[in-house]
């Protein structure tokens, strides 16, 4: 994402993906076109800590992290739980989620 690499993250995406950010909620399309206009571009996160759990073809991950970016052309920092979801495809794992929780620095992650 920090690198606009739009036609990378397409095949990583699900069709029905969604996306949930402070400002709203959007599909695979909106995100790839956020992402290529440069409206948020995830600049740098740095990740403080990372749980992973897999059920069946279902993987799900939960990064905590400060996140670097420009906002409509404001830098902002954040803390953040990410959550995302992702399925076991024929042809690799497909993101299906991605959902970030604004959160204080002090956040953890029970394991």
């Amino acid at each position: 994402m920090a690198d606009k690499n739009v036609d990378k993250l397409a095949t990583l995406f699900h069709d029905k993906s969604k996306f949930v950010h402070m400002s709203g909620t959007w599909k695979k399309d909106e995100e790839l076109e956020i992402i290529k206009s440069g409206s948020i571009w995830y600049k740098n996160a740095d990740v403080h800590d990372v749980a992973v759990e897999f059920i069946d073809d279902t993987a799900i991950l939960w990064n905590r992290i400060t996140l670097q970016a420009v906002v409509r052309g404001q830098e902002v920092s954040n803390e953040f739980t990410v959550t995302e979801v992702y399925k076991k495809q024929a042809d690799g794992w497909k993101l299906l989620d991605l959902t970030f929780s604004s959160v204080r620095d002090t956040h953890s992650i029970r394991h």
